[in-house]
């Protein structure tokens, strides 16, 4: 049997009851033929699936896959590759930002996907017939999306675009959370060493325990009830029993009393290896119009050059260009996204380019 070039591939799961989701449904397409479904669930073989998602022959394809490799990631320890995901490849192709596979399938394919069937529970068996048609469209038509794609990007001369955002997925610490980090992701209203070392000890605690017991770790408590307790740091049972959000009859009990023992080492970590936030210097005033200058260029050139503006630059890149010129250490400032960016972006800010209106259209002059 011939081997593809590519395969289309789509999972189904659930994680509303777990921490890691649970698979429940793999949908795969082949450049020809019907689409295939494995069910995990149904005990099917995964084997044949393990060899293809590591043959770097075939080309993985994805839209908006994240949550797809993680999957396969937690299954099998690495991320599959090669890999292409259409929803960073429509970036690239004057689509916008975070286009939906409904919208690409609608443009592409001519084609109106049904998603009555997208929030369905997944688990129960046996599946309907309306459930797998929904999964077989999820794989039948990316395929003719990817294609569509690659023909698109190799006439534009953007493939090696995709290949470089591709090798950005690739990396495995994306899809496996540190729980020595998660603090980072956590609103709190204070940035005192201390404060934030109890912050550090209990997210990272309920972020293994979620983990343990397999359970989403808003279920031990939420981020709010973590933010009161690092703030007011009680020491005892019945100080924790008055933090807000947290049930005050469990203070005495197991979960209680693992919360002081946090709390107890977390303050106890000497000061100097205790976590800080830098504080970011509050943007120049006096720069803030160029900095418009920079965001409405980026505009015109991501229009002109039918890409996404948010695959070119983000703020901060706009943010350090305006602060360092040339010397900003931001990707807009290497590769294609110099030539269709970064280099005007200096020629407006040393004069050398300039903006004007005539006839309701942006003329730039040299």
């Amino acid at each position: 049997m011939t081997k593809p070039s590519f395969l289309a591939l789509d999972t189904e799961f659930l994680r509303e009851r777990t921490y890691y989701p649970q698979l429940c449904l793999v949908q795969i397409a082949a450049p020809t033929g019907d689409a295939i479904m494995l069910d995990p669930l149904a005990g099917d073989d995964m084997t044949d699936l393990e060899e293809a998602l590591f043959d770097p022959d075939v080309v993985k394809v994805f839209h908006a896959g994240r949550q797809d490799l993680e999957i396969f990631v937690k299954l099998y320890g690495r991320v599959p590759a090669p890999i292409f995901d259409t929803q960073v490849a429509a970036m690239a192709l004057g689509y916008g930002e975070s286009v939906s596979y409904a919208a690409l399938v609608a443009d592409v394919c001519r084609h109106s996907i049904d998603k009555s069937q997208q929030f369905t529970d997944w688990s129960i068996r046996p599946l309907t017939a309306e459930q797998l048609a929904y999964a077989a469209d999820d794989v039948l038509y990316l395929r003719q999306v990817y294609e569509n794609f690659v023909g698109r990007l190799e006439k534009m001369g953007r493939r090696a675009w995709i290949d470089e955002e591709m090798a950005n997925l690739s990396d495995p610490a994306i899809y496996t959370p540190d729980p020595d980090k998660v603090w980072e992701r956590i609103k709190i209203r204070s940035d005192k060493p201390p404060v934030l070392s109890v912050l550090k000890g209990l997210a990272a605690w309920r972020e293994r325990e979620a983990q343990r017991r397999n359970i989403p770790k808003g279920r031990i408590f939420k981020d709010e009830t973590i933010a009161e307790i690092a703030l007011t740091q009680p020491r005892t049972a019945q100080a924790l029993a008055r933090v807000r959000g947290f049930p005050a009859d469990l203070a005495e009990k197991n979960l209680g009393q693992s919360i002081l023992k946090i709390v107890d080492e977390s303050l106890a970590v000497p000061k100097e290896e205790m976590p800080k936030v830098e504080r970011s210097r509050p943007f120049p005033p006096e720069l803030q119009p160029v900095l418009e200058m920079l965001k409405m260029l980026l505009r015109i050139q991501a229009s002109e050059n039918s890409v996404s503006a948010r695959l070119v630059a983000d703020s901060d890149d706009l943010q350090a260009l305006a602060l360092h010129g040339e010397n900003a250490q931001v990707a807009c400032m290497g590769g294609w996204r110099r030539e269709i960016f970064g280099d005007p972006a200096l020629e407006l800010m040393s004069g050398k380019l300039a903006l004007s209106v005539k006839d309701k259209k942006i003329l730039k002059t040299r």
